[in-house]
């Protein structure tokens, strides 16, 4: 079939040199000329083919037909709405008045609710007492007259005003169509053989590739793009910040402890066990195993001790003890429950004990120092650290546009003798500056682990304004020192999310369109490798 049409179009240009209509045109194996949609359509596809070779060139005309919609084939056939509503009244003065009840019973509703107020705008119809009757004797349908014409023809000659109040009253749809005309290309031939693509070795041996028409080759087209793995754009962020971190000699910690207990991810912490946030509606328990192995044994008294009673410089909570609470098994909240297992790995020496071997790594062989910077001792070795993780956390949130239940925390810890707020928003100055962020302020805020604490301000320069970006503070000596740190070690904390950087860079109003199994893998294969 393509190919003959093909030739039908080839053979007619050779007489003709030019096709100026191809709704002239005869379809092979049809004896009407291809007025009609699909066939314009088999014609296309021809002339595309044979544009591919050069063979011809064409000019797209582009023509508008109308056909009925359901209803308005019903009224081509049966009469317009109104005409039936006169059809069923008494002609005024001979007869009983017919009440808008008995003509739905009739007509039917629809008849009757369209067709009395167009029959009443036409005059057609009048009230008499309660009830309808006919105005005139005699009436012209035409509506059903313009569809049965349209229906015909595929237009009417009334003009588009009538057109355009018929497609209002949803009786007709307007259809685009097409025809072409065709001229010769620049290799116009009547034969529709197609040129070889390829220089086989039988071409070679025979000698037939000295009078084969070959397929001119066309440097300019792209490869096929390859298909392949891509890192998902929170990975991309992800991977940005972590070498941020690297880059200013931190060292990453281990966070594969999804499941916590409440004393590594509040008590530790110094969070009070009456805190808001370890209730039901914030937190997801575990209900088996129902509870946590117990944490060593001194270091939790000190801990118990701290809440209850008080104890280095504070008075504590003044809030009786649970030892059930702290046993409870969690999804962890945030990442800060691994940084405090770290900082008391850390503060091994310092109680006089021999520390895990993976401490090193984190130390990065700061020498030992005593409270006077005098060389190692037992019980009073302390080593400088510098610690980030970026991992995911849990919180029953009520799930929307920007919140999910489980979400990702970027942290860092650095822990030193003698720090103070003001090496604090120092450092902080230097990590934003390096994810672009050149204008940072800070806000006075509570953490129950940290103390002073501070929310941090940027002012980003895509959305042209002020957003949040984090939280930080100095964790609290109720928290240090039961681990065993001197008094004079302070520890700095931050945290920032990692979805929310991500969806002000690639432009995502919606977290589930980010994070979830309704993200699409293309989005995922297409977004670009934005940078700060």
């Amino acid at each position: 079939m393509a190919e003959s049409l093909q030739k039908r179009i080839l053979d007619t240009l050779d007489s003709q040199s030019t096709i100026i209509d191809t709704r002239q045109l005869t379809i092979p194996g049809e004896s009407e000329p291809a007025s009609s949609h699909d066939s314009q359509i088999a014609i296309l596809g021809a002339l595309n083919s044979l544009l591919s070779r050069d063979m011809v060139t064409y000019e797209t005309h582009e023509v508008f037909s109308y056909g009925l919609t359901p209803e308005g084939a019903q009224i081509a056939k049966e009469g317009s709405h109104e005409a039936r509503v006169w059809s069923a009244l008494p002609v005024k003065g001979q007869g009983r008045p017919v009440s808008p009840v008995e003509l739905k019973k009739l007509v039917g509703d629809e008849t009757a609710k369209v067709g009395q107020g167009r029959a009443f705008k036409n005059g057609w119809i009048g009230k008499e007492g309660d009830g309808l009757v006919k105005v005139l004797e005699s009436i012209k349908d035409t509506a059903k007259l313009e569809l049965q014409e349209i229906e015909s023809t595929g237009n009417l000659k009334a003009g588009e005003k009538v057109l355009a109040d018929l497609r209002k009253r949803k009786l007709i749809l307007q259809r685009k169509g097409q025809w072409f005309t065709v001229q010769k290309g620049s290799n116009f031939s009547t034969s529709t053989a197609k040129p070889e693509t390829d220089l086989t070795a039988d071409m070679l041996t025979t000698g037939t590739w000295k009078t084969s028409t070959f397929k001119r080759y066309n440097f300019d087209a792209e490869g096929i793009l390859t298909s392949g793995g891509t890192l998902h754009p929170l990975l991309k962020v992800r991977e940005e910040i972590r070498t941020i971190f690297l880059e200013m000699g931190f060292a990453e910690m281990p966070t594969s402890t999804f499941v916590e207990s409440a004393f590594w991810c509040f008590d530790a912490l110094f969070v009070p066990q009456q805190h808001p946030a370890r209730e039901l509606q914030d937190t997801f328990y575990i209900s088996d195993p129902p509870v946590s192995l117990p944490p060593e044994k001194s270091y939790y008294e000190r801990v118990a001790t701290v809440h209850e009673k008080g104890g280095y410089g504070s008075t504590g909570h003044r809030a009786p003890w649970s030892e059930k609470e702290s046993k409870k098994l969690l999804l962890r909240t945030h990442t800060t429950a691994s940084s405090a297992h770290m900082l008391y790995k850390l503060a091994a020496r310092c109680r006089g004990e021999e520390p895990d071997d993976d401490t090193n790594e984190f130390t990065h062989g700061a020498k030992p120092t005593t409270a006077h910077g005098e060389s190692h001792a037992k019980g009073y070795d302390f080593r400088p650290a510098k610690l980030f993780s970026i991992d995911r956390v849990f919180r029953n949130e009520t799930m929307d546009a920007t919140h999910l239940a489980e979400f990702h925390q970027v942290e860092g810890v650095v822990a030193d003798r003698n720090l103070t707020l003001a090496d604090l928003i120092g450092f902080m100055r230097v990590f934003f500056k390096k994810m672009g962020l050149e204008q940072v302020r800070f806000k006075p805020a509570y953490n129950p682990y940290t103390e002073p604490s501070l929310e941090i301000f940027a002012f980003h320069p895509t959305l042209q304004k002020w957003v949040e970006v984090g939280n930080s503070g100095m964790f609290r000596p109720e928290m240090l020192e039961p681990m065993g740190f001197p008094k004079d070690v302070r520890v700095h904390g931050w945290g920032i999310g990692l979805e929310r950087p991500t969806m002000i860079r690639y432009g995502i109003n919606n977290i589930r369109a980010l994070l979830g199994h309704k993200v699409s893998i293309e989005s995922v294969e297409n977004s670009p490798a934005v940078m700060f």
